[in-house]
């Protein structure tokens, strides 16, 4: 009996001491305190959360409820103003006249009654337009209020309104569109809410259709509201299914009105309806009502996101309590984990070392659980830091050589610029033109490398320095190279480094002229540009003796290869002349890496005894004056 017990509890001591960290905590407050406390947390977030969103449901119908009140006072106050103009019987008496009245009668009534009738009915400055369009040939227009109807027979609506009988119609329209005649006036598409009612004669028959018209942004105040809950906003959704909102507002930042309400299920009740959907990872919350005399539907769209991060906090703050708890009542299984964090504590105690700054701690912990996985990690990391350590300083060094060879190869450029200007004007006094050309190249040059304003330039410029070079390389090869440009238009205004094309080229013209037959004529260069996808890519081809396969897989490799590795066989090229060690081309690539990423650099082929062609990719980045887009 006391064997089998004996081998119990060594079977549970060993699978105890196999079992991760976590799980050992776990276990020790779950057998003690979480179970009980984790009730009565879920207990307690589970009311909260149910009533932040009673609450945010009722916030939001209060303000749907709100915008109702506002559309149903503007329905009231432009019917109001529909019945004022059709109730003024001077208005009515010309609308109906039965012959056409000279100018003397018509100037008469515009002083007399016109002007008096268009005062009174735009008295309210929410009324945008109110116009009688009229069927009766005797009566002249009067901009803009009176005109014919012949402006508005086009309109999808016009069938609507005849079929209503004198009922009023409402429709949303572009306030400016409907003014087809009026060829001196800037078409203005502005939303707005019209109502449309037809007029009749004395007798009862069809005399025209009455419009009166608010922006939107008045009609539906709310909706177009800056001041707002930034997380909803109001939204309109027309019979024909057109959106009319506030785009700029803040719930709209990822999604638009558009995407959202096509989401929705719009229904046909006139009370309020409540419903909740997701799109893009986001929450939102519809409350709708259909306003059927309108013939619109309403939506309030709220964004749950903030609440349910609201939500989210609460539940933080009772994981708080809970840990506050789980740590007062932790005292009870100190012992348990006094004896599972003791490495803990000697990893803690290095820790405190290096922070004293004694980088060369040797943490004396080992195993294969999460602790041990710790120490491993942290002496990796002690062991990346002190060759981060290295390395920059190896860098300092580097970038004070490169300053002090800076001040010594320092020169003023202005008297070198002038230098070359008056060399070039006594070469042009003397007749030397050929001399005064290649100095004109030269200070282009020299402009251009000196004045080192900005690592980036257009590909137009680059091109102009490298016209230069080849100018001047012309001089020394007898007028032997020659270069080509094959560039697409859009690619004159590319960003490329500066004075990363030279490196290529004048690759091209040491190995191209260097293996080129005397008699057998020009060495040619193209630079090409053209665009791909959303890359650039530009190309420098000679036609010259090219690569040999072996000696192009060497060179490719050394475009990215690990520095040790490249400083070893740049000493190996450099005991033989005849082959060069590809810094150019290497340091251009690397450029390339540094500015866009590893993605883009060089890239070389070559056929022996044809031609070599590198190419080099960089991002689609158009730069205008002084900015890229």
């Amino acid at each position: 009996m006391k064997a089998s017990r004996g081998r119990w509890t060594s079977a549970i001591k060993n699978f105890s001491g196999s079992l991760p960290l976590q799980v050992k905590l776990i276990l020790s407050f779950v057998l003690v305190i979480f179970i009980p406390v984790l009730l009565f947390a879920w207990y307690a977030w589970s009311g909260v959360s149910s009533r932040s969103i009673q609450e945010l449901t009722k916030k939001n119908e209060s303000i749907l409820d709100i915008e109702k009140t506002n559309i149903q006072n503007n329905v009231e106050v432009m019917e109001w103003t529909a019945q004022l103009a059709l109730s003024n019987r001077e208005m009515n008496d010309y609308l109906e006249l039965q012959e056409e009245m000279d100018t003397a009668w018509l100037l008469d009534f515009k002083n007399k009654t016109y002007t008096g009738f268009q005062y009174f009915l735009f008295n309210n400055p929410r009324i945008a337009n109110v116009r009688l369009f009229t069927s009766n040939p005797n009566v002249h227009e009067f901009w803009p209020v009176v005109l014919n109807e012949s402006r508005i027979r086009e309109k999808p609506w016009y069938d609507k309104v005849m079929e209503q009988r004198g009922i009023v119609w409402w429709e949303i329209q572009l306030g400016r569109e409907i003014l087809k005649g009026a060829s001196t006036v800037e078409e203005i598409k502005v939303p707005h809410m019209s109502l449309l009612r037809e007029f009749t004669y004395a007798d009862g028959t069809h005399n025209g259709i009455m419009e009166v018209s608010m922006e939107v942004r008045h009609f539906f105040t709310k909706t177009f509201s800056t001041v707002q809950d930034p997380s909803s906003q109001l939204i309109v959704v027309s019979r024909g299914g057109s959106v009319y909102t506030d785009s700029s507002a803040a719930i709209f930042s990822e999604t638009s009105s558009e995407q959202l309400m096509a989401e929705l299920q719009l229904t046909g009740e006139e009370r309020n309806g409540i419903s909740r959907f997701e799109m893009d990872g986001h929450s939102y919350m519809a409350i709708q009502t259909f306003m059927p005399r309108l013939g619109i539907h309403l939506v309030n769209l709220v964004g749950l996101d903030d609440t349910l991060a609201d939500i989210q906090r609460t539940r933080n703050l009772f994981i708080v309590i809970i840990v506050v708890l789980m740590a007062v009542l932790s005292l009870l299984s100190y012992f348990m984990h006094s004896i599972i964090l003791k490495r803990l504590r000697i990893l803690r105690d290095s820790m405190k070392k290096v922070r004293g700054g004694d980088l060369h701690v040797d943490v004396q912990v080992r195993g294969n659980d999460e602790v041990g996985e710790l120490a491993h990690h942290y002496r990796q990391l002690l062991k990346k830091i002190n060759e981060l350590i290295v390395e920059q300083v190896n860098r300092q060094a580097a970038g004070k050589e490169a300053e002090l060879r800076s001040l010594k190869n320092q020169i003023d450029s202005h008297f070198l610029y002038n230098t070359l200007e008056n060399l070039k004007m006594l070469a042009e006094i003397e007749g030397q033109y050929t001399i005064s050309d290649a100095l004109t190249s030269l200070g282009g040059m020299m402009r251009y490398s000196l004045q080192w304003t900005r690592g980036h330039v257009r590909l137009r410029d680059e091109v102009q320095h490298i016209q230069n070079y080849i100018a001047i390389m012309n001089i020394r090869y007898d007028g032997k190279l020659e270069l080509r440009l094959d560039i697409a238009p859009e690619c004159y205004d590319q960003e490329v480094l500066k004075m990363s094309l030279q490196p290529l080229v004048e690759n091209a013209v040491k190995h191209g002229m260097n293996d080129l037959d005397a008699e057998s004529g020009k060495l040619t260069i193209t630079i090409g540009a053209f665009v791909r996808l959303e890359d650039c890519v530009i190309e420098v081809t000679d036609n010259g003796c090219g690569i040999p396969e072996e000696r192009l897989r060497l060179l490719s490799g050394m475009l990215r290869m690990e520095e040790t590795d490249y400083q070893e066989l740049r000493s190996h090229a450099e005991t033989r002349r005849s082959e060069g060690s590809g810094i150019g081309l290497r340091n251009v690539d690397h450029r390339l890496v540094m500015s866009y990423g590893r993605e883009y650099g060089l890239r070389m082929e070559s056929v022996e005894g044809s031609y070599t062609r590198i190419a080099m990719t960089l991002p689609h980045l158009i730069r205008t004056g002084g900015d890229t887009r």
